[in-house]
């Protein structure tokens, strides 16, 4: 049983082509052998993209990726399904399988924020698909739920807490703070912190007049 607190001073950074994103993980020129990934838990990106900027045509494989919107409008255009325009709420789940390429682009006249996450699937070279759904604006739901990941036993809650969250009976959780103060164990946590806990199912977080979080449970 353990926790482990990430804050967010931790986190690397990246600024080019006028966005700015924080690293949860190792990733691009980033690295840190003791910081790869938790579990089947690999990246957790914060992107911050003023208007008409992001990522161009690039491909994935054999990745889980969840991406909450938080502010603004993305574009999220697919090499086999299509355009579509996710807004603040929204949540796509993208199964790369054995192959996709896809963009993502601010579509919003300001700032688009979105929180992005990558999971490694079960097993390599699946179908790749699509899926989407909403977060709730109260509430802390699984927006996972039927739709399933390629990852067996991972599950995201995603929303506003505003009262007492008991964490969930899995091996690992990891914990992101994206708004307010949540208190875990005898830390609090408050914008952009994170935390790591192993073996903690059950173990309430004290949540102090709502706050929103991304809570993924691995199995």
């Amino acid at each position: 049983m353990t926790i482990e607190i990430r804050p967010a001073s931790r986190r690397f950074r990246t600024v080019t082509e006028g966005r700015e994103t924080f690293h949860a993980f190792s990733f691009g020129g980033h690295y840190d052998p003791s910081n790869t990934g938790f579990g089947s838990l690999v990246a957790l990106n914060d992107e911050h993209l003023p208007s008409g900027t992001g990522y161009d045509d690039h491909p994935h494989r054999d990745l889980e990726i969840v991406t909450w919107v938080l502010e603004g409008v993305l574009r999220h255009t697919d090499s086999a399904l299509g355009t579509r325009d996710l807004v603040a709420g929204d949540v796509l789940r993208t199964s790369a399988g054995s192959g996709i390429v896809h963009s993502e682009v601010s579509a919003y006249d300001g700032r688009t924020r979105f929180l992005q996450t990558w999971l490694r699937p079960d097993e390599p070279g699946g179908v790749p698909s699509l899926a989407s759904t909403t977060a709730p604006a109260d509430g802390l739901v699984d927006v996972i739920g039927d739709v399933g990941l390629g990852t067996a036993g991972a599950r995201l809650y995603l929303g506003r807490a505003t009262r007492e969250v008991v964490v969930p009976d899995a091996p690992r959780v990891h914990l992101y703070v994206v708004e307010g103060t949540v208190g875990v164990g005898d830390r609090s946590l408050g914008a952009d912190d994170a935390a790591r806990l192993v073996d903690e199912g059950g173990r309430r977080l004290d949540v102090c007049g709502g706050a929103t979080l991304a809570l993924w449970a691995l199995g």
